[in-house]
């Protein structure tokens, strides 16, 4: 058992290492933001398409994310995270 947690704990710290904390702008939406999205990617997903997507495109990857991934996100969820996407990284 001590084993198994051993191994467990290295293959953690291996998936993260590297990995830089994102800071995303502390705007209203943040934090539905930080919540429905880190809960299955990190963050930098965010800063990363930020330069190639508009609102059209974050309606798109948000909806993506519910409908084909199964992102457990309500409806008025969606739109706060939308909006926040669109006003603050969007192009």
């Amino acid at each position: 058992m001590r084993t198994l947690f051993l191994l467990l704990s290295f293959f953690a710290a291996m998936a993260t290492a590297g990995e830089s904390q994102i800071l995303l702008k502390d705007r209203p939406g943040k934090s539905q933001v930080v919540a429905q999205c880190a809960m299955c990617h990190s963050l930098d997903y965010i800063t990363l398409h930020a330069t190639i997507l508009d609102r059209a495109g974050w309606e798109k990857t948000v909806g993506k994310m519910i409908n084909v991934m199964g992102a457990p996100i309500n409806d008025a969820d969606k739109q706060i995270i939308i909006d926040y996407l669109a006003q603050n990284y969007g192009n």
